[in-house]
């Protein structure tokens, strides 16, 4: 999913029509991220495995997921009807081998799954429903099987925070964005989004079962993890 903290973008069909162009602009390294994460999953998701992928929309993960691993099959959960429309479109020849779920983690089938991702998703959620559906994650995999997350964490201290978002407004305007939108983008994110601490990012993985948790990225604002149930 996207970075916006307008969620309620994903339901505007002009903005669901320009997604694909907002991730790489606004996350450094957005491809690269996409290609570690298909790594970690492929050291312990077997060739014909099944990779939960929560936060679905757009379907710029599954496509590069797919692409590299034909064997692999998905599920793909999404809130948004709209934004899994887009990904299905995005997916073109590989969407027959997702199967597509509206809404939100309740809406992924038990598995057990052979590996799972959330990635640009966890800061939309409270945290409540962080560690809710961090746990309802772990009870969909398999032993051992990966999760790969990624999105804004960043140190909680006021005067931290304020140099973060100033780079992420810069990379954001480094790349094409205009100086006001990319403002204006970090103090919605600031209003809108539950962005933890690294710390407490690592803490709640622990808390909702998985070991050996681990920082493979970090782009400035954002920071990724993997984790084993």
């Amino acid at each position: 999913m996207n970075s916006d903290p307008a969620s309620s973008s994903f339901s505007d069909p002009q903005a669901v029509a320009r997604y694909a162009e907002g991730p790489p602009r606004t996350v450094p390294g957005f491809a690269s991220l996409h290609r570690m994460t298909t790594l970690l999953l492929a050291e312990r998701v077997p060739a014909t495995g099944r990779v939960l992928v929560l936060g679905a929309g757009g379907g710029l993960e599954l496509k590069a997921f797919a692409t590299v691993h034909s064997g692999w099959s998905f599920d793909g959960v999404d809130p948004s009807s709209e934004m899994l429309g887009l990904a299905q479109r995005t997916l073109g020849p590989h969407a027959p081998r997702v199967r597509w779920r509206q809404g939100t983690i309740e809406a992924a089938p038990h598995g057990p799954f052979d590996g799972a991702t959330c990635l640009l998703t966890l800061h939309f959620l409270s945290r409540a429903e962080r560690r809710k559906t961090l746990a309802e994650l772990h009870r969909r995999l398999a032993p051992g099987a990966p999760l790969v997350v990624a999105h804004l964490s960043m140190p909680s201290e006021e005067e931290g925070r304020s140099v973060w978002f100033s780079r992420y407004a810069s990379f954001a305007v480094a790349s094409g964005v205009e100086s006001a939108k990319a403002s204006t983008a970090g103090a919605a994110m600031r209003k809108h989004l539950t962005i933890l601490s690294p710390e407490e990012d690592e803490l709640a993985l622990h808390e909702a079962g998985f070991s050996g948790v681990s920082l493979f990225y970090a782009g400035f604002a954002f920071r990724g993890w993997v984790a084993y149930a």
